[in-house]
């Protein structure tokens, strides 16, 4: 029988992340993509904590921190037969206290709200996971490119004006993995819309999903589309706040799967939530 003297907290290695974190994360039906570790952990490799029992894991979160005041929550997993036990009340506390002077967000479970909101967070507004199915587009716009022949100073200064920190070393190994696509629209020479397709444990979803216009959203999600493998499974995650990418994720017949309560502890971010059109990712914002 365990004990709390037992417990033990420390940083993840990269292959923790994959093998606890992107695992745990899968069991739970979060459905990460298959080559998310290696980004996550660019992003900071001291954001991931590990709880383990004689080297055990049993529990996991992660505190990434961005440039600025801003960072994240994520992948708070307690493994099954650990529930219950105050292990995840541990872990969390030793997240909290190395995010201590940071504005936090997170996207957490709707019925878990009560529990943020104790710990200090504030319900900013929920994101809705649409799932449907990858169908190809007879789709073909002058003004989409390839991300990597956009300059990545603009890439990386476009992107800060839709999330809350300038995160250039997470966007490099985002935009750079494999079994994905990167697309942007350029309009009279400057960045109008980018986006992001990955292969995941099941199927592929979208996201980052940018855009200046609801019409450059679709553009992008269209094109994006086409480079999954048709009848496989495509997810995009929306702000519901945003009735665009609402409309823009329902007019291609996809359906909600779950809700999650994007949640602050300071103010909510000054980014224009209409031009979000899919979220990055429910790990790290």
């Amino acid at each position: 029988m365990s004990t709390y003297s037992d417990f033990h907290i420390r940083r993840m290695t990269q292959d923790e992340v994959e093998r606890v974190a992107i695992e745990w994360a899968a069991q739970e039906g979060w459905n990460p993509g298959l080559y998310d570790a290696a980004s996550f952990y660019a992003a900071d490799p001291d954001g991931f904590l590990v709880g383990l029992i004689n080297d055990e894991p049993v529990a996991c979160i992660s505190a990434v921190t961005y440039p600025g005041n801003f960072a994240f929550l994520g992948f708070y997993i307690v493994a099954p037969s650990y529930r219950g036990k105050n292990y995840g009340l541990k872990i969390w506390n030793a997240a909290m206290a190395r995010l201590q002077n940071y504005n936090i967000g997170l996207d957490g479970v709707i019925e878990q709200q009560p529990n943020y909101i104790k710990s200090g967070f504030s319900l900013a507004y929920s994101n809705i996971r649409y799932e449907g199915t990858a169908k190809p587009h007879d789709f073909n716009h002058p003004e989409i490119v390839p991300v990597h022949e956009l300059s990545f100073d603009e890439l990386v200064r476009y992107d800060a004006r839709h999330f809350p920190a300038v995160r250039p070393v997470f966007l490099k190994h985002w935009f750079s993995q494999p079994e994905s696509a990167s697309l942007a629209v350029v309009h009279k020479g400057k960045i109008a819309g980018i986006g992001h397709l990955r292969k995941c444990r099941a199927g592929y979803k979208i996201g980052p999903l940018f855009a200046d216009t609801p019409d450059i959203a679709e553009q992008l999600f269209c094109a994006l589309g086409n480079f999954a493998t048709p009848e496989e499974k495509l997810y995009l995650d929306t702000p519901e706040i945003n009735p665009a990418a609402v409309k823009l994720a329902e007019s291609y017949g996809m359906g909600k799967v779950f809700s999650t309560a994007r949640m602050y502890t300071k103010n909510q971010p000054n980014i224009d939530l209409k031009q979000v059109y899919g979220v990055t990712s429910f790990e790290l914002g």
